[in-house]
């Protein structure tokens, strides 16, 4: 549904997106995960159309956005990073606007908007000035005009970003519901975003795509889900040499107030160390298969 070849923007000197390929199928949610100034709204910013390549393609639903940009646009609904919202309209009137906007023909276009509505939970609030809904409202709106003519592609650039948990919530528990029915890619530098809501990550840093796969695939990859840190109490010394002689256990190291446990991939060892460490009085492990270490490993750095 969306397939990108050898993408690149360049600014004068600056490359802020370089030679990014990747591919998201039909159903799936994919977070394009990367700290601040790493790319990702450049990124989407061209899938979407409203700012040119340096270099690459783009297709979505099978069109070239560039050779036919009406048809790939059409297959696609946006939520910018700042939603394009009309504070002096009421939720039904900026809807119905957009689905215009959006070419949704009028016969059909009072029952797409009902079904707007409905999808984002905004059925109660259709006759309110948007200016006097809370932010969390308004993201919803936002992505009620993303969906509105129902595209089969949707794009949203930080979805959550400035909400607080509850609307947090909220808009993840909506991303969930549309996942299936359209395939989503959207923007993210918070870890718990792609872990609440994605099934396949892709990690840009520096305008580089790093990583591509599930949470899984990337830990395996990493090597980061085969070890189980310790932190230090009773007698880290002899729980490091009773723990090095255990099968299935490659290497034991220490790292500040951490024991790392390296194993060779059996998960059968896991209760094994687990029950030496508790022998031996240490501190409650620390999980290392977590997708804030694999992303660590991406940026450079270790478990």
């Amino acid at each position: 549904m969306i397939d990108v070849r050898s993408l690149s923007r360049r600014f004068g000197p600056l490359v802020a997106v370089d030679d990014v390929s990747f591919s998201v199928e039909k159903g799936v949610v994919a977070g394009l995960l990367g700290p601040n100034g790493a790319g990702k709204t450049t990124t989407l910013r061209m899938l979407t159309g409203c700012l040119g390549t340096t270099a690459g393609t783009i297709s979505i639903d099978g069109n070239d956005l560039a050779e036919a940009p009406d048809a790939a646009r059409r297959a696609l609904g946006y939520l910018p990073e700042t939603p394009p919202l009309y504070v002096d309209m009421t939720v039904r009137g900026y809807l119905d606007h957009a689905a215009r906007l959006r070419r949704v023909p009028g016969a059909t276009r009072r029952a797409a908007v009902d079904r707007a509505l409905e999808r984002t939970d905004l059925t109660a609030v259709a006759g309110r000035l948007i200016g006097h809904l809370s932010k969390g409202f308004r993201q919803r709106v936002g992505i009620a005009q993303a969906l509105v003519h129902e595209p089969p592609v949707l794009v949203l650039d930080e979805p959550t970003s400035g909400l607080d948990p509850a609307q947090m919530a909220q808009v993840r528990a909506l991303i969930a519901s549309l996942r299936g029915d359209h395939t989503i890619l959207l923007s993210t530098h918070l870890l718990s975003e792609v872990t609440a809501s994605c099934d396949r990550v892709l990690i840009l840093v520096g305008g580089r795509l790093v990583a591509d796969g599930t949470e899984e695939e990337l830990r395996a990859r990493s090597g980061l889900g085969r070890t189980i840190a310790l932190r230090l109490g009773g007698d880290p010394v002899a729980c490091a040499e009773e723990l090095v002689v255990l099968d299935g256990v490659e290497d034991v190291t220490r790292d500040g107030d951490r024991l790392l446990v390296r194993l060779e991939g059996d998960d059968d060892v896991r209760p094994a160390v687990h029950a030496i460490a508790a022998r031996h009085a240490l501190l409650a492990s620390v999980p290392q298969d977590g997708l804030e270490h694999v992303f660590q490993a991406a940026l450079g750095g270790g478990p």
